[in-house]
């Protein structure tokens, strides 16, 4: 089983408070001859038809002194996962849990705002303190 990142439990607390069951923690994904897990599946009811929305959550907490570093090991894992859950469970969509303070001192930077669109990188932002989901980027 995979480690639990330190945000772990913070973010799947925010994301019962946003309206989402967490249906795996973690998630499975297998694909041929390989399983890799994504920190947690989540799913919320959509709509008056009743509609499961589905999730596959990957924490991360940019924590290192170099985000960059971890921004580029954050985007492996992002596209090898979301490759993955394309051929397995095509209608879960792959989000990046990051904390606020790295969106604020990092994720605001022009050249990160560019790669992300660009790369139609979609996360949210959380609240490690209140637990709670502050916004989420979808593209």
């Amino acid at each position: 089983m995979p480690r639990l990142d330190l945000y772990h439990n913070v973010v799947r607390v925010a994301l019962v408070k946003d309206g989402w069951t967490i249906t795996h923690d973690p998630l499975t994904i297998e694909f041929e001859d390989l399983i890799v897990y994504a920190d947690l599946g989540a799913e919320r009811i959509i709509g008056a038809r009743k509609n499961k929305q589905k999730i596959a959550v990957e924490v991360k907490t940019f924590a290192s002194p170099s985000p960059v570093t971890d921004l580029e090991r954050a985007i492996g894992q992002y596209y090898l996962y979301l490759t993955f859950l394309s051929k397995q469970e095509p209608d879960r969509a792959l989000y990046l849990a990051i904390p606020e303070r790295s969106y604020y001192n990092f994720f605001q930077r022009p050249s990160i705002q560019a790669f992300v669109k660009e790369r139609r990188l979609s996360f949210f932002v959380f609240n490690p303190e209140r637990e709670e989901i502050v916004t989420w980027i979808v593209n």
